[in-house]
């Protein structure tokens, strides 16, 4: 079975925190969600650090979080969306783990994100626009993943299902 952290990356809206809670569950190891240990940390929220302190600094944040959750052991780790923008993260999360890239179409992120107010990366006036950008320009860091899985029109448990055949044909 897994001994080292499942690491899921994704863009916003992509499922990371809901699969992996279902992962977590079904493997019986600790969740970890990055932007929720990044607040805890803080004490204030992800809109509040962007605006307060600034994207870099909450990049700064999120690799130290980061850090600390891929020296647990057997653990699901569920990241931000621009975590692969760092390549030292990305460096650790191939060494340390198990990548899980969850793909998501555009038109998916705005029908599961519309109305979201706490995502700062979301809030543009031009939203669609403003993610295509993004998405585009985090794509080749996305591919870097030991398995991609599309999760437009499957339910988490259908994408949980995946991984973790995925994972036990790891070990044959």
């Amino acid at each position: 079975m897994l001994d080292r952290p499942l690491i899921l990356t994704g863009f916003m809206g992509s499922g990371k925190s809901s699969v992996g809670r279902v992962l977590a569950d079904r493997l019986g190891c600790p969740f970890v969600d990055l932007d929720a240990e990044i607040v805890a940390a803080a004490g204030r929220s992800v809109n509040d650090i962007f605006t307060e302190d600034g994207e870099q600094a909450f990049r700064s944040m999120e690799s130290a979080c980061l850090k600390r959750a891929l020296d647990g052991g057997l653990t699901v780790i569920a990241t931000g969306g621009g975590v692969v923008i760092a390549e030292e993260n990305r460096i650790n999360m191939r060494k340390q783990g198990v990548v899980v890239n969850l793909c998501v179409s555009l038109a998916q992120v705005l029908r599961r994100l519309h109305g979201a107010t706490d995502r700062p990366l979301f809030a543009a006036n031009n939203a669609a626009k403003s993610l295509k950008l993004l998405m585009d320009g985090r794509e080749q860091f996305y591919a870097d993943a030991d398995i991609r899985i599309d999760t437009d029109g499957k339910s988490v448990e259908d994408v949980a299902a995946v991984i973790l055949r995925f994972v036990e044909g790891l070990h044959e």
